[in-house]
């Protein structure tokens, strides 16, 4: 059973390439509030309604001191292509040995149409400014998701 992160662990660290291969840390955002989502792959029916809800709401987001990071096992060119298809505008990681996934218990055995598997969980989390997980939220739905977020950290 994969490790899962509750509500006042420490975040694990992480630096990892974005879509044009920058790395980008976590670390490098202390002092803000940090969303880290992972969604399974680039440019799929689910993820992208999950990742264009975060661009519709990212200033609200940003405006109330929050950034989003989207992190999913796809390479960084696969993100960049997604990226620019969907005109998103806040960094896409690439995880392709699934190493900072798994830290974040977002990647393990499943329920996918009623058969038990493994792969990326859709899981959000809100980090704090001191690097702690401020909400652990596993199994989200893709659909509805952001607007829930907004609502429960009233922005």
């Amino acid at each position: 059973m994969t490790t899962r992160l509750s509500e006042g662990d420490q975040a694990p660290d992480f630096t990892l390439p974005d879509a044009d291969g920058k790395p980008v840390s976590l670390a490098e955002r202390r002092g803000r509030k940090v969303l880290v989502y992972f969604y399974p792959a680039a440019s799929t029916p689910g993820c992208t309604k999950e990742a264009c809800d975060f661009r519709d709401n990212l200033a609200e987001l940003n405006g109330a001191g929050v950034d989003v990071l989207g992190i999913s096992p796809d390479k960084p060119a696969k993100l960049a292509k997604f990226r620019d298809a969907e005109e998103l505008t806040f960094p896409l990681l690439s995880d392709v040995d699934k190493e900072v996934l798994t830290a974040w218990g977002a990647f393990g055995e499943k329920q996918m149409y009623g058969k038990t598997v493994t792969g990326v969980i859709r899981s959000t989390f809100l980090v704090d400014e001191e690097g702690r997980i401020e909400a652990a939220l596993y199994n989200v739905r893709a659909t509805g998701h952001v607007a829930k977020l907004r609502r429960d950290l009233k922005i």
